[in-house]
This record gives structure tokens, sequence and C-alpha cells, in this order.
């Protein structure tokens, strides 16, 4: 049985400690502390900097413990994550010294417990900050398993979290507990049948029952190994059913329940990737385009971040309004992005219910982890209970070691242990599942992370990605300023307008973030509409560009397939009230406008259009090719109508009849061209592809319209 605990914390500064205050479990101690002591709103002006002097503090759970427990039973105390340094006391004996915070501890305390008036005290040790690096930055966690994020991020405040952010719990058990259950199984070259192993950790015999998604029974026994026939498979958000068994493991005291989904994973080289065929040979284009149950599939989906910078807060209500939305945006993937935490159980579950696949990175990002024995001890520990504990889900699909390793900002390579070793223990752990070193690859893409930038990229993002040819976009992005509700809640008055280098809004990330304007980015929005006259409207105007930006980024990636096999952007969500983000999902799940863009970009089914830039001028010769796009399991049918409309004027450009697509298959049809004509007092149009079967997009372009300007008369001298 399990007996939930009443816990006190208490911070301890310099060998003093404060008075005791009322401490969450699971929870984030800080936070407990920051509420006892009326730190205020953590999302409001600079109110997050009140955690910077908490960093190198020591701090400490107690609880008396109350349980009860009946003859024969063990006490344990059950934690399922502590972050990240830390001791446990029972009355004064350290019982426990460890860190990490991804593993599962379970301590058994029956013969060191008194008759009465058990005291359990968790402490916690300070962050790790390696000596030397510089102070403030990530490199304070590059020798370290705890996720570098919360040391600050462009879109993550410098908050440093820790303490009992997983269930922490006494539970008596006898000896027939069931500690664990595991189904592995194999499924034929034809799918038609699973051989299935059943792992159960119990001293006791125990009965096995394998359950439909209707609950008519499909498999009872004893016997821990039987073949499966015609299982239904397990397929993402939009292939398919995310087809799910149940199963129950019992003996005469304890029960447990759990699900499996049949599904077999691969990993090709990518249709028409490149290949040297002249010397010097290199390495060709890292192999990316998913094969689930022998179909190809277009990964299309998002970079997860944490839904909160309070991590032990997330609860499954709060992932289930995330997973929600994922789901009905046709995305059909979540990269995990490596810099933060591995979520909680209920993420994965949730996401094996919708049909997401997981891309799940371990916690190393942007930084040199080192060779050295005691990080590599740590990262096994860590990365063996993540293996074990997320390997039977079926949305998990793909392993990576974890973000842009091999960039010029961590500068690892191939031949770095840490990999080595990540690379070994998802071989021997969960094997059948892919597994990378790091992303990008080569022929892979990270960016751009703007709407236009002539020095870096040559143009706005309809001009870089038709001019790229990755076999996968798994980071790119175009950011917006937050609704105004939010900068509101965020940014004192006298700082809301204009947009500038105030203290809140460089901490709420409007402004240096990653470059000097980002990620308001007030240069580029006044470079297409000139300078806007109030908050809303530069608001509007900014969500425009996101809007029609990923519009036109998810679009051309997906016109690129087969060679391209992946658009996955940058980001999905925040952890905080963000001032401007690349995020479509503002804190803590409000849909941007950008958000609805994409989930019609995202239709397994639409007519596109391939539109060379975004601002026009009228004179100029319009173009624009017809694209019908069909990354569904099955042929599709269509008609459309295409049709620009500038201020009054509506153009008939084409009509396509009798389209015809292959499942997962695209189709290019006639390009429309035309001149723009002079609409007097137009700023925008709209490319309107009309479809009768809810399969038409519509596109707004910047328009601006030819001035009649007078030529002054010169005087004949």
């Amino acid at each position: 049985m399990i007996f939930n605990q009443v816990w006190q914390g208490c911070r301890i500064h310099n060998g003093i400690e404060s008075e005791p205050f009322d401490a969450s479990v699971p929870g984030n101690i800080q936070k407990d502390y920051a509420v006892a002591h009326n730190f205020g709103d953590v999302h409001w002006a600079d109110n997050c900097e009140k955690f910077r002097d908490l960093e190198d503090d020591f701090w400490e759970y107690r609880t008396t413990l109350k349980y009860t427990a009946n003859k024969g039973e063990k006490v344990f105390f059950v934690s399922n994550g502590i972050d990240y340094i830390y001791d446990v006391f029972l009355n004064g004996e350290c019982i426990l010294s460890d860190e990490g915070m991804f593993h599962k501890i379970e301590l058994e305390l029956t013969d060191k417990l008194n008759a009465t008036n058990n005291t359990l005290t968790v402490q916690i040790h300070p962050h790790p900050k390696r000596k030397g690096s510089p102070m403030g930055t990530r490199d304070e966690a590059d020798h370290s398993c705890k996720p570098p994020v919360s040391y600050g991020w462009d879109w993550n405040p410098r908050l440093l979290i820790s303490g009992l952010w997983q269930d922490a719990y006494i539970e008596t058990r006898t000896s027939a507990y069931i500690n664990n259950c595991e189904v592995f199984y194999n499924l034929s070259d034809d799918f038609s049948k699973a051989d299935v192993k059943v792992s159960i950790d119990c001293a006791h015999n125990c009965t096995f029952e394998l359950f439909d998604a209707d609950g008519n029974v499909v498999y009872s026994g004893q016997e821990l190994a039987f073949t499966l026939d015609s299982p239904k498979l397990w397929w993402c958000n939009g292939q398919g059913e995310p087809y799910l068994y149940t199963y129950k493991v019992s003996n005469a005291e304890y029960s447990i329940f759990g699900t499996v989904g049949f599904r077999r994973i691969r990993m090709l080289r990518n249709i028409g990737a490149k290949d040297p065929k002249m010397f010097p040979k290199s390495r060709y284009d890292a192999p990316f385009s998913l094969e689930l149950n022998g179909r190809r599939v277009f990964m299309k989906g998002s970079n997860w971040v944490n839904p909160d910078i309070f991590w032990g807060d997330i609860t499954r209500d709060r992932y289930d309004e995330v997973l929600t939305l994922v789901r009905d945006a046709h995305m059909n993937v979540l990269r995990m992005w490596g810099g933060a935490a591995v979520a909680k159980r209920d993420f994965y579950e949730l996401c094996d219910k919708y049909g997401i696949m997981v891309w799940q990175e371990f916690m190393l990002a942007c930084n040199l982890y080192p060779n050295d024995d005691k990080y590599l001890t740590t990262l096994e520990s860590e990365a063996r209970a993540i293996i074990t504990g997320l390997r039977h889900h079926p949305s998990l699909v793909l392993w990576c070691g974890g973000n842009e390793l091999f960039n010029g900002w961590s500068g690892m390579d191939d031949q770095s242990l840490p990999l080595r070793l990540l690379d070994k223990l998802c071989y021997e752990l969960d094997r059948e599942r892919p597994f990378i070193k790091t992303s990008p690859l080569v022929g892979m893409g990270h960016g751009c992370y703007v709407f236009a930038d002539d020095n870096v990229m040559g143009g706005d993002v309809y001009y870089t990605f038709q001019h790229s040819n990755c076999v996968a976009y798994t980071e790119f992005g175009v950011p917006s300023i937050s609704s105004e509700e939010v900068l509101r809640a965020t940014i004192p008055e006298d700082e809301l307008f204009p947009i500038r280098e105030t203290k809140s809004y460089i901490l709420h990330h409007a402004v240096k973030a990653w470059k000097t304007q980002s990620h308001a980015c007030v240069p580029i929005i006044e470079s297409y509409f000139g300078p806007a006259n109030s908050l809303s409207e530069l608001i509007d105007q900014s969500n425009f560009l996101q809007s029609e930006g990923y519009k036109a980024s998810f679009e051309e990636m997906r016109k690129q397939a087969p060679h391209c096999s992946a658009a996955i952007n940058w980001c999905l969500n925040e952890p905080w009230k963000t001032a401007a983000n690349c995020s479509v999902i503002m804190y803590p799940a409000n849909p941007k406008p950008a958000y609805y863009a994409i989930s019609e970009s995202l239709r397994p089914v639409l007519f596109s259009a391939r539109i060379p830039k975004f601002d026009w001028n009228a004179g100029e010769v319009f173009k624009a090719e017809i694209w019908m796009l069909n990354d569904s399991p099955e042929a599709a049918d269509g008609e459309v109508s295409v049709s620009l409309k500038v201020g009054e004027n509506v153009i008939h450009l084409l009509d396509w009849k009798n389209v015809h697509t292959p499942a997962g298959k695209n189709l290019q049809g006639a390009q429309v061209c035309c001149v723009l004509p002079n609409a007097e007092g137009a700023k925008d149009m709209t490319l309107i592809l009309s479809s009768p079967d809810g399969k038409g997009s519509e596109y707004r372009l910047l328009y601006k319209e030819k001035l009649n300007i007078t030529k002054p008369k010169v005087l004949n001298m």
C-alpha cells in the first residue's frame, strides 16, 4: 500500500537553517520557498531574478513517517526522481548518497525503523557548477547530467530548480509484490503474427492477461511466451489507429496494468539522398527516412520543451492540454530536445494514446561533455534508467544523444566517449529502435530562426527553403510577439511600447535573446510594414509574418518529399510567459494564430502553392506553382480553382480538375502567373486555392501599390 507523506522544506544558507515551510511533492523546493517568502508571480517583470540568490544553498525535505504495516510486510521509501545530488537520512543516519534525477530509488527501511517517531530527511546539494566555467552560463552544467536548460537559454530564464520532482512515498510490500512487467515481441515479416515474451519481476507466480481495445481477452495464462495471430498495429497520427492492447498481471495479492502497441520502426536512407560519386568521397547524407510498419512516413511536428519552468508541477492534465493540440494540428512527431529533462510517465502514455511519435534525446545540449569516469558513471546510470523506463512505449521511435553536439559551440564528435556510451547502451537495451548521436547530422538542417535575414540566408523563408535541399529539417523557426494579454502580465506598463532593450523585455526574450533584436525582430517587421502605431498593431504584424512564414516553410518541406522526410519546427510550446518566441503555443497552452496556420498546412491532403517570395509590388509578374500534397495512406482525388485577390480585384488564374495523387505522394501541377494590378489602398493580397471538398488553401501576402509620383518640371536655362 502507498502512503503519501506531509513534507516540510528548509533552506540551508551558509550553514544556517531557515524556518520550515510547506513543501509540495512532487514539486520543486525553490518554488515552495518562493511561495512561503512572497516572491510574487515568477512571470512578472524581473521576479525570476529573485531565485539567483538560492543557487548555491543546500535544501532539505523532512517528514515524520505515517504508515501502517501488517505482519510480514516490508517498508520502502520510493521516489521516481530526485533532482539532483542528494543524501537520504532516516533518523539522522545517512542511508543513501546519490546523483541523478531520472532513476528511481527504492530504499527498504524495515530493519532501520523505530517503533514510533521516524524522521525521513532528503538533503539536496547545491546545483552542480563546473569549476572554472563562465559564471551564469550553460557551460556550468557541462560536467553533470543535470539538464542545462534551467541554467538559461534564449527562451528559458536562468532559474535553477531541484527537489522531489517526481512522486515520493512510503510503500508497504509483501513477498507477492509485483515490481515490474514488460512485454517484448517480434513481428513476422508480413505483420500477421507477434511472438510475445513477457518479463515479470515477482517472487510469486503470476497470471498474464492480454485484452484488445474492446476488452476481449486475447490471451490468458501463466506461460510468458505465446504467439498472437493477426495483431492490430499501432500507427501514428494520420496513418491509422494508434491501437493499444491492455494487459493485467495478477497474483493472489497484487495486480498491475499496462498497455502494449505492436509496431515496427526502421530508419532508412532517404530517396534521392546525396551519395558522392566522385573522388574524394566522403560521408553521405544521414539516413533519416522513418519507416513505420513497412510504410515510409513523413515526419511533421515540432520540438517539445518542458511546459513549465517548475518541472515538479507538471501534471497529466497539462500534458494532455498541449498534446491534444499537437494531435489536432495533424502533427505526428515531437522531438524531445536534449537540453531539457525527460518528461514524466504521463507524457509518454498520452503520446501512445494519441499516436504522437517521440524522438527522445538524452540530456546533452550545446556543450562539450567530458570523457572522465565520474561523468560517464553518472551518465550510464541515468541513461540505463531512461532507456529501460521508456522502451515499452510504442510512441518512442528514435533515440538521440543530444542537441547540436557536433556543432562548433559544442565540439564533440563520433569519438566522444559520452556518445559512444549512449550508442552502446541503446544497442544493448533497445537495439531495434534507431539511434543517432546528435541532431543535426550531415544532410539535416537546423535553422533559420527568423522570417527574413538578407545577411545570412539570402532572403525570406520562402526563398531560403526553396533553395535548400535537406533530408530533414529538424529545427526551423519564425518568431512572433506574444499576445497583448501575455505582455501586460509580464512587462510593466512604462516598458510596454515601443519594444526596446528594457530589463523585462530582455528577461522575457524579446530582445538580446540570441541576437540583439530577437525574438521580437522589430526591425524585420518594420522593413515590411513601417513603424507600428500601437502595440496591438505590432503584434498583429508579427503574427502575420509568423503564420505565413510557418505555412510557407512546412508546405515547402512537404513538397521536397521523398528526399526530405521531416519538417519539425522550433518550437511548439513554452515553459513560461515569453514576450516573444518561435513557439506556436503560448504558456501554458494558448495557441497563437500560427498554430492554426500550421494546422492547415499539415492536413494530410491539401492543395498547396509554391510562392517565390512574401512581398510584392504592383506591376510585378506574380508566379506560383500549384501542387497537391498527400502524405496520407490513401490515394486522393480533388479539384481546385485558383484566384488572386488584390484589393477589390479578383483575378481567376486556373481550374485544375480530375487531380489524382497516390497514397503518400505529391503532384506538381501548372504554374500560374499574372501582372499585378495597381490597387489603390491595398496593403496585402490573397492567393486563394478553392476546393469543394475542403482541400483548399489561402496565402496572404504583402502588397504595395504603385504610387503616382509627378516629376518636377525643369526650367530651361
